[in-house]
């Protein structure tokens, strides 16, 4: 007969043999408590965000809501977004939140500290905070989790886009230094990109694919023939390698080793092979090791790869003559005489293109106070901008939704697949809001009205959890729900450049750009500003006019704050000048012009829609109106 120790130690083996895991040693410690745990109230929408937990077995978060009597459980959020979103459509509403993190094995976290938030009117500088930092999430919490890239748009998968992947590193930046994340942080999301750009991603003489696997580094083709190097995109992911290098100037090791790989990364790509032939006056867009140059793709300007010719110039390994400036990317039809709806373009197409041509090399690249044989880019964008604005003000198509404070035609999304919309060129209705953000430092004033005119009217159709959407068309009452690397980026990163020039400022301060400029021929230039001195909106106001449609005569309508010089023009839908209809002093208070339907020669104009330009001392309005015969 067994005695008990016998007895006890025959069931501990039959346990051990059957019942391995019950015996097994439980995890039973919970995850560290989130930390820096905030909430945020806009307008129509409150945020909640904490800083990323980097624990191997961690599973998510669980957002938990103030009821009036308790913290009660809200919502689950999984462990790759560190923030919550809720959409609440109205000001005055009132939230406390408190946030634990639990892991795979069901264990949860203590309760952080309580935070509160309200949605409340915002001020200017809350809007663009607000859009900068819902904008970072989609390359900072989106971002790929192998390779840190940002992902082509939202819901790619595994591709990943180099040059929209350039925007986002600058993005990151922009997140250190406003304190969305820390400067650890991204230290440790930079070196795990640039890492992986060195030693994992497909180079192609050193250039990048437009698309490649985010957890492998492989290309994906772009199309058919578009499976190697894509010097435009690399040039986009070059230029927030440069401006990376310099923002991360401390002397540490991990600030040294990204200065280190930027210049590494930098220092490899063999412009000069994409120039073809040492005989070429061009660069060529693409590279296949299975269909060499067949896409055959010439780098002409205007659009927007000058930030291309200008790294290839620049390039201390690489480089290619600075001629090529002129002769190649500045040969043909570059240049523009013409003015369009009183605003001269110098250098481009007719009515200037879709806006992402003021954006895409200009993220680092500061336009101000310089110019080149062709213009001062600065002063051409700022005009490119405001025709691109008065065109949907003079909506010559008849469109829903135009308007001086509803606009922005680029490329993105639409209800019928994907174009690049400019004036007469594409132009479907569809409104894309990076057009307007992006070109903040250009028309900070216009931009941030069309900002909040977006977020107010359109509330959560056009706002999400990374910002503002691809696009919407209130024609086709479409509205998108997508997200694309190459028109967030911009959003975010010239915002951070009309608030405090960080972008531009780092950039220009690598050791290669000036001599570039130098050999290019650009010379200094009368001060340009971003800063806005327009007198507020209130002090120089358009009412309208009326009769509106009219026949023959209409009167229009405008409030001055004080007495000042005022010119009156009115444009066909065309953007030609009909007539100066006024130009003289008026006085503080209510004034009326009368327009009879006369052109210049005092001939009677003919039905159609016409818009009229009213120009004070130092502030533009527009208005819009239809003679009906």
């Amino acid at each position: 007969m067994m005695n008990n120790k016998m007895i006890l130690l025959s069931f501990n083996l039959i346990a051990f043999l059957y019942f391995p895991v019950a015996l097994a040693q439980s995890d039973i410690i919970a995850p560290a408590i989130p930390q820096g745990v905030q909430a945020l109230g806009y307008e129509k929408n409150v945020d909640v965000e904490w800083y990323n937990n980097n624990e191997a077995d961690l599973a998510g978060y669980k957002i938990y809501k103030w009821n009036g009597t308790q913290y009660a459980f809200y919502t689950n959020v999984p462990k790759e977004k560190s923030y919550l979103t809720l959409y609440v459509g109205v000001t005055g509403v009132n939230y406390s939140f408190k946030v634990s993190a639990y892991d795979l094995n069901g264990n949860e976290s203590l309760l952080s500290d309580s935070v509160n938030a309200s949605t409340h009117i915002m001020t200017d500088e809350e809007f663009l905070d607000m859009v900068q930092r819902s904008t970072f999430r989609y390359f900072y919490d989106y971002g790929h989790p192998v390779s840190g890239l940002a992902r082509e748009r939202f819901g790619s998968g595994e591709t990943v886009t180099s040059g929209g992947s350039g925007f986002g590193l600058m993005a990151l930046l922009i997140g250190v230094e406003r304190g969305y994340i820390t400067r650890d942080q991204g230290v440790e999301r930079m070196l795990k990109i640039l890492n992986f750009l060195k030693n994992n991603a497909d180079k192609f003489h050193g250039a990048f694919s437009h698309w490649l696997n985010g957890s492998t580094g492989a290309v994906i083709p772009f199309g058919q023939y578009d499976d190697g190097g894509d010097i435009v995109e690399t040039s986009f992911l070059i230029q927030g390698i440069l401006t990376t290098r310099k923002y991360f100037d401390q002397f540490n090791q991990g600030e040294e080793e990204i200065r280190n790989l930027c210049t590494q990364i930098w220092e490899e790509v063999e412009w000069n092979w994409y120039r073809r032939s040492i005989y070429s006056n061009y660069l060529y867009w693409h590279w296949s090791p299975n269909y060499g140059w067949i896409i055959n793709f010439r780098l002409i300007g205007w659009m927007e790869t000058m930030i291309t010719y200008m790294l290839a110039i620049a390039s201390p390994t690489y480089n290619v003559p600075a001629r090529l400036f002129h002769d190649g990317w500045a040969s043909s039809n570059y240049t523009n005489t013409n003015s369009y709806y009183g605003y001269r373009l110098y250098v481009g197409p007719s009515y200037g293109g879709p806006l992402f041509f003021a954006h895409y090399s200009f993220l680092g690249f500061d336009p101000r106070d310089k110019k080149d044989a062709y213009c001062n880019y600065f002063i051409n964008n700022c005009n490119h901008t405001l025709i691109n604005r008065a065109y949907c003000i003079a909506n010559p198509f008849g469109y829903s939704g135009y308007g001086a404070d509803n606009w922005g035609l680029t490329a993105s999304d639409d209800p019928f697949g994907y174009g690049a919309h400019a004036p007469y060129s594409n132009d479907n209705g569809t409104i894309t809001p990076t057009a307007a953000l992006s070109s903040m430092p250009y028309t900070p004033t216009e931009s941030i009205t069309a900002l909040k005119n977006f977020y107010r009217t359109y509330g959560n159709n056009v706002w999400g959890e990374y910002g503002f959407k691809d696009a919407f068309n209130p024609q086709q009452n479409w509205f998108a729900d997508s997200y694309i690397a190459i028109d967030q980026g911009p959003i975010i990163c010239m915002i951070e450049n009309y608030r405090s020039g960080l972008l531009w400022e780092k950039f220009m301060a690598n050791q290669e750009i000036q001599p570039m400029l130098d050999s290019i021929g650009f010379v200094p230039d009368s001060v340009t500003s971003v800063d806005d001195n327009a007198n507020n909106v209130e002090d120089f106001k358009l009412i309208g006019n009326y009769p509106n449609p009219f026949n023959p005569t209409t009167t229009i309508v405008f409030n001055l704050a004080k007495n000042e010089n005022v010119s009156i023009s009115i444009f066909n839908h065309l953007g030609e000048l009909v007539v100066n209809l006024s130009e003289q002093e008026f006085s503080i208070g209510e004034n009326h012009v009368v327009w009879n339907g006369l052109d210049s020669n005092d001939r009677i104009v003919s039905s159609g829609i016409y818009f009229y330009r009213i120009v004070s001392d130092n502030q533009t309005l527009y208005g819009k109106m239809i003679l009906q015969k």
